[in-house]
């Protein structure tokens, strides 16, 4: 690994994918085909949402918050690394590191508590239904839109800053972008603080939004139970049976990510596990909505009519 005194590191040099030299034309190929049905898939559930009545509901604003999220969140990560993969510059500069870092924790803890409050809509929904057009008004659904992306992001803020008042002594990040523990691994010392500060954010942004939504879902599931006939059981586990699949895999992909011991996977593996994360998640979002979703389906039916009679 290159070494440098730390007081000239004003750029780090991106290892990306080079052990997989001869896969590089292949690999721009398949990340940018999934990163262009990323931006498409979540465009159009935005726009199907927008321009259906129907799904002017709060769980239907939480999910185009949500891939309005995600959209930023490729942007912040795949060009870059798709221009990396065409022999395009794998240096960036300090001030931008830390500016990708920012938006990426930022989008992705906002990711994170935006499934817990989709959680606690649906939670509202079937548990106390005769109240839920009183609890999630349209008041209440922009404070809590509002308020977790104002946490998600002050999370990052701390979290950023922690890390790059530190000095570094190498710049070689043996990653295809600015993430946490890979750029700690740069820096000359890591204080017992840093360590702690990122263990307690990864509490607060992974660990706390998923015990709230394991909660949410035994009593949601127990209310299911006690619906009398099957086909009413059936109907209303359907409602978030596409948020429940986001919510494992996305949590999922989160904790291997940040909670496993340093030492525990090779490189390849960690590249593996971020590509997971980074390229397949977002892509999950509209896909599952999508194919998953009866309510999404029709009115992506009835847009289409629309154009094919128009």
């Amino acid at each position: 690994m290159k070494r440098t005194n730390f007081t000239g590191v004003r750029e780090f040099v991106f290892q990306g994918f080079s052990n997989y030299q001869e896969f590089q034309l292949t690999l721009f190929v398949v990340f940018f085909a999934l990163y262009l049905l990323t931006l498409a898939g979540n465009v159009i559930i935005v726009t199907i949402i927008r321009i259906d009545q129907h799904l002017h509901t709060p769980m239907y604003f939480f999910l185009s918050v949500l891939s309005t999220s995600e959209t930023f969140y490729s942007l912040v990560i795949i060009p870059r690394m798709l221009g990396s993969l065409v022999g395009l510059s794998q240096t960036i500069s300090l001030e931008c590191c830390g500016t990708q870092l920012f938006f990426f924790l930022g989008f992705a803890i906002t990711n994170c508590l935006l499934l817990a409050v989709m959680g606690y809509d649906r939670y509202v929904a079937i548990c106390n239904p005769l109240r839920y057009t009183i609890i999630m008004n349209w008041r209440v659904c922009v404070i809590l839109a509002s308020s977790v992306c104002a946490t998600g992001f002050l999370f990052s803020l701390v979290q950023a800053v922690s890390i790059f008042r530190l000095p570094f002594c190498n710049s070689l990040i043996e990653h295809f972008f600015c993430d946490v523990r890979p750029v700690l691994d740069l820096a000359c010392e890591v204080p017992v603080v840093n360590d702690i500060l990122t263990l307690v954010l990864s509490l607060l942004a992974i660990t706390a939004p998923a015990t709230f939504l394991f909660v949410s879902y035994v009593l949601i599931i127990s209310t299911i139970l006690k619906i009398a006939s099957a086909e009413g059981r059936k109907k209303t586990f359907a409602t978030c049976a596409s948020h429940l699949t986001v919510v494992v895999i996305h949590y999922g992909c989160a904790s291997i990510a940040y909670f496993k011991p340093k030492s525990e996977n090779t490189k390849d593996q960690d590249q593996l596990i971020s590509v997971t994360y980074t390229v397949i998640t977002p892509l999950l979002n509209p896909v599952v909505y999508s194919l998953r979703n009866k309510e999404v389906q029709d009115a992506l039916r009835k847009v289409m009519g629309r154009k094919s009679l128009s």
